[in-house]
Formats: C-alpha cells, sequence, structure tokens
C-alpha cells in the first residue's frame, strides 16, 4: 500500500508548509510590554496578545529551521551547528528552549503530531481491521524513513544529555504519541471482538506498539541491501506479524 505525502511529511525540501525558510534576518522579539501607569487594561491585553502571538510565530520558524538542520547535519548536530544553520544564535535557541531537550521535545510535538495524524487518516480507510494495521504501520514507516534524522533526534537523548535512556522516559511528546496510538489500535479491536475480550484489548495494542517501534527502528537503521526489504514490503512483515504471529513461517517436525 503506498501513501503519498504532503503536508503532514516529516522533512521534505519540497514541501513547504513544513520547510519554509526561516528569514534569518527577523527581529528577536523584544521583552513582554511593560504595564505604564494609567493604562487602559484593554490596550494592555491587546498588546500582551501581540506579543505572544509573534513569540509563538517565531517559536515556529525556529521548529522548522531546526528540523531542516538535523535532516542535513544529522540527528547529532549540536545546538550551535543547529542555531548557525538556521541563521541565528545558540542563546536565541536557549530562550525559546531551555536546552537541547527542550528543543527535541518540541520538536516532536510537531513531528509525532502529523505522524499521529497521517497514520489515524489511513486508517479510516482501512475496510478491515488488519487493513487498519497496515495502513497505521506504513504511513508510520514512510514518514520516519522519510527522514530518519529527525525521526532519531526525536525519539533519542543525545550523549551528555542528563539520561542516555530511550526519550520516551523523558519526553512527554513520544509517550503520548505512543498513548494515542495504542487507543487508535483498541478501539476498532473493541467494536470487532466485543467486551467479553477486554483482557486482549487491553494488552495487544501495547505488545503491538513495542512490536512495531522496536522492528521498525531496526529496519530503519539497517544499511541498505538485498536483504533489507522496501518499505511495502517490511509494513506487509510487520502486520503478519501482529495477526498471525510467526507460526506460519515455523517447520513442523514430525
Amino acid at each position: 500500500m503506498l501513501v503519498s505525502f504532503d503536508q503532514c511529511q516529516l522533512l521534505i525540501p519540497s514541501v513547504p508548509d513544513t520547510l519554509g525558510i526561516v528569514n534569518s534576518h527577523r527581529q528577536e522579539i523584544p521583552t513582554a510590554p511593560e504595564v505604564l501607569p494609567g493604562e487602559a487594561p484593554s490596550a494592555v491585553d491587546g498588546r500582551a496578545a501581540r506579543w505572544q502571538s509573534h513569540r509563538e510565530e517565531r517559536r515556529r520558524e525556529l521548529i522548522k529551521a531546526a528540523r531542516r538542520a538535523v535532516h542535513r547535519l544529522g540527528s547529532d548536530a549540536s545546538m550551535e551547528d543547529i542555531a548557525g544553520a538556521a541563521g541565528t544564535s545558540k542563546s536565541v535557541f536557549y530562550r525559546y528552549f531551555g536546552d537541547k531537550a527542550g528543543l527535541q521535545q518540541a520538536m516532536g510535538e510537531v513531528v509525532l503530531g502529523q505522524m499521529q495524524r497521517r497514520m489515524k487518516e489511513a486508517a479510516q480507510l482501512a475496510q478491515t481491521p488488519r487493513e487498519g494495521l497496515y495502513a497505521m504501520v506504513s504511513a508510520y514507516l514512510q514518514m520516519a524513513e522519510s527522514s530518519p534524522n529527525v525521526y532519531a533526534f526525536i525519539t533519542r537523548l543525545s550523549p551528555g544529555e542528563a539520561s542516555a535512556q530511550d526519550a520516551i522516559a523523558a519526553s512527554g511528546a513520544l509517550g503520548n504519541f505512543f498513548e494515542q496510538i495504542t487507543e487508535m489500535i483498541a478501539t476498532p479491536m473493541r467494536e470487532h471482538l466485543g467486551e467479553e475480550k477486554e483482557s486482549v484489548i487491553v494488552y495487544w495494542p501495547t505488545a503491538a506498539i513495542g512490536l512495531v517501534r522496536n522492528a521498525g527502528e531496526m529496519w530503519l537503521g539497517s544499511p541498505a541491501g538485498a536483504g533489507k526489504p522496501d518499505q511495502a514490503a517490511m509494513a506487509g512483515q510487520i502486520t503478519d506479524w501482529l495477526c498471525l504471529g510467526i507460526a506460519p513461517q515455523l517447520k513442523t517436525t514430525t
């Protein structure tokens, strides 16, 4: 199953909404407006709202610029490298995101949100639960494959950070993503199997997420070669493992 991507791709240079060029000469946002003596509350609120809107827009632009930089430079790109590619200073990124882990979290919220929406859209077109699983696995692999560097950046803490463990232990964005996907899998199962299979519905989606993620990331990191399946074949293989296990491939002995 081939899924075309447009506005939801991770980081393809031809996608303008996610990779628009950031104006490196844009003036940085000033400090929050002061409340002047005798100033009307509505005037203060209006200025504060404009300042907040300006700040949020600048933050979005920095995330886009960081995605471009990580896509090109690799998942181990430093904050200094990212800031240089964005045409600004490292202090600007620290001002908006606190530290590199904060930037990973912010970028993860955007990228994983897009991935979740694309997986949901793909599953909604499916006619059966198995087709739905394949659609979600395929969408997940395609989006991760579109920029392995960005995927690694948002799902792994960098060496030298407070923890070298999987970012799922520290990233609310990643944890929420897998929680949402788990529920996305469980909902049609509950409708299809009924309440009497609740124990399966409770445990199986979580186990499925682990299989999809670990197999997908191992596939993503494998070098290209004759033994590496393409994206569609890998999605089909993972779906078969989820639905049938490996029993069909085991040789029986007499």
